[in-house]
């Protein structure tokens, strides 16, 4: 139990934050301005709610925990959305405001990071930006270059989507209770043209390319593409991490083109 009377819980992946330094120093990061339309991901104890609401008029608040919820329903200010964010249609919830875009921040539970960033990449199209605790070797993956070990399907289909930087390294002790693992705050930004390929084509692509990332494309994604009677320049003697974005996202057109023609 912290200082709060809150016992965290493990099925809802909650870690604390509590370092002053580091939530200023992500606050300054965020860069909150007083009309800015902000979603917070995770509030838990509200660390990071309250300096966002000395910035902000107004803040949309989305926390699974019902006792956490029902806290934060007494601050002012907040409107609390009482669910798991994988449900939330936050396209929905930028039209029911009558706004064109959201900024979206959190501290998320590290153990359905990848989930909600998926989830979130159905909604691209009315976020302005994204500000994101997460799992340190989960940024890297996000960030990652090719020809790394951490490059990865993660890397590719959140590439196509949004520029991305890594802005903040984030100890253990800097949470109550402690994670067993380093954290990091990425900034994810949409592209303003990003290459147009249906999401669900572009993901399974890059899901059958990196199936078995050890092994030459020709065993995986080469049998994909002469399935579909791929007859295109595309160098399959190479393993899936060796593929710029940009390869995966062309070939991505050229088959779609195909699978439609």
């Amino acid at each position: 139990m912290n200082a709060s009377g809150h016992i965290a819980r493990k099925r809802f992946g909650q870690h604390f934050l509590t370092d002053v330094g580091v939530i200023d120093a992500l606050v300054r990061g965020i860069d909150p301005q007083p009309d800015d339309a902000m979603v917070e991901i995770g509030p838990g104890l509200s660390a990071l709610t309250q300096p966002l609401l000395e910035r902000l008029q107004h803040l949309h608040v989305i926390e699974i925990d019902r006792d956490l919820a029902a806290r934060l329903r007494r601050m002012a200010r907040i409107t609390v959305h009482e669910a798991d964010v994988l449900t939330v249609d936050i396209t929905q919830l930028a039209r029911s405001l009558n706004l064109a875009s959201l900024r979206v921040v959190g501290n998320l539970p590290y153990n359905i990071s990848t989930p909600i960033l998926f989830h979130l990449l159905d909604h691209v199209d009315v976020v302005l930006d994204q500000h994101f605790m997460l799992q340190k070797e989960v940024v890297d993956r996000i960030v990652a270059q090719p020809s790394t070990a951490a490059y990865g399907r993660l890397s590719v289909m959140l590439q196509w989507r949004y520029e991305m930087d890594s802005i903040l390294d984030v100890p253990p002790e800097a949470f109550d209770p402690p994670p067993k693992v380093d954290s990091a705050v990425v900034r994810m930004r949409p592209w303003a043209t990003p290459v147009a390929v249906p999401l669900a084509h572009l993901s399974e692509l890059v899901k059958v390319a990196f199936s078995q990332r050890r092994k030459l494309l020709r065993h995986t994604l080469g049998r994909w593409l002469e399935q579909r009677g791929f007859a295109g320049d595309f160098d399959v003697q190479r393993r899936a991490e060796e593929v710029p974005v940009a390869q995966y996202l062309a070939l991505a057109i050229q088959t779609q083109n195909k699978a439609q023609a």
